[in-house]
């Protein structure tokens, strides 16, 4: 679920384009993030658990599956190993008529 909301943030706010992400070697620096970006992704999955993630440019030159695995490591840390669960925003609502 953690991929998911990075992946919604990254789709939504930083507009990266999906079929980045069926690339199963995909570079963080590929997408397009300048380190603003990257700390404003950051920012997105601290604001669900509630603390800040040391050093946001130590992504930068990862995989983004290695991204996610590491971003997972520190939320577990924070949270007694266990991972919490994620309220994903319903991205299915449309706006009335």
């Amino acid at each position: 679920m953690l991929e998911q909301l990075i992946k919604k943030y990254l789709m939504t706010g930083a507009k990266v384009d999906p079929v980045k992400f069926d690339q199963p070697d995909l570079l963080v620096s590929d997408l397009g993030l300048d380190s603003l970006g990257l700390v404003e992704m950051l920012f997105e999955v601290e604001e669900h658990f509630g603390f800040q993630i040391a050093d946001p440019m130590q992504f930068q030159n990862m995989r983004f599956q290695d991204m996610v695995a590491a971003i997972e490591a520190e939320v577990r840390a924070h949270n007694n190993g266990e991972l919490p669960e994620i309220q994903m925003p319903d991205s299915s609502a449309s706006p009335s008529q």
